[in-house]
């Protein structure tokens, strides 16, 4: 049957996850509708831990995270045994459920969406990995909530600086983000 035109295209519910290398990947996740369900610093705490853990757990290992108060980005490497990124939905699955009922329960509101989805992009060559890092460090000074992303609490920046020899440091800060296509246009509160 014809579709009248002023009826929107039938476009699928989810991008396609393709999982099918090992390797490094960023991940960004979204809450339902943008909402600010982690406004506050004991929210935030509880998604960065969230995030620590279970990545942990996967086995995956975590490079560099920025959490938000409606989304997050994380570049993590799938585990080493691993032939491809099939534990990531699963993964995923395992931070957000428990965390939606968590902060459903102190919403008093049991039966509400909290997450919207997830999307990863394998990163297969070493400048879009070292731009994709700059990136996730500078998130949180790029959405306005600090000068220098290293004072944010919830993102890697400043335990990245710590961990890292001072030269490969300052050499993945000078990578250009701007030409990166991540869909990124939250407004944290």
């Amino acid at each position: 049957m014809p579709r009248s035109p002023d009826q929107p295209p039938p476009w699928p519910h989810a991008p396609t996850h393709l999982l099918d290398a090992s390797g490094i990947y960023f991940i960004t996740a979204a809450t339902h509708l943008k909402q600010h369900h982690f406004r506050d610093p004991t929210r935030l705490d509880v998604l960065q831990r969230g995030l620590l853990t279970i990545t942990h757990q996967f086995g995956w290992r975590l490079e560099a995270w920025s959490v938000f108060s409606n989304h997050y980005h994380f570049i993590a490497k799938t585990p080493s045994d691993a032939a491809d990124a099939e534990s990531l939905p699963k993964m995923i699955r395992a931070l957000h459920g428990p965390l939606s009922r968590w902060v459903n329960k102190l919403d008093g509101t049991p039966d509400r969406k909290v997450w919207h989805n997830y999307w990863e992009t394998l990163l297969t060559q070493q400048t879009s990995y070292f731009a994709r890092l700059n990136y996730t460090h500078n998130n949180p000074a790029k959405h306005g909530l600090v000068e220098d992303s290293r004072d944010y609490p919830w993102c890697s920046a400043a335990w990245f600086e710590k961990m890292t020899p001072p030269a490969m440091a300052k050499a993945i800060s000078r990578f250009k983000t701007d030409r990166l296509k991540i869909d990124d246009d939250f407004q944290p509160e």
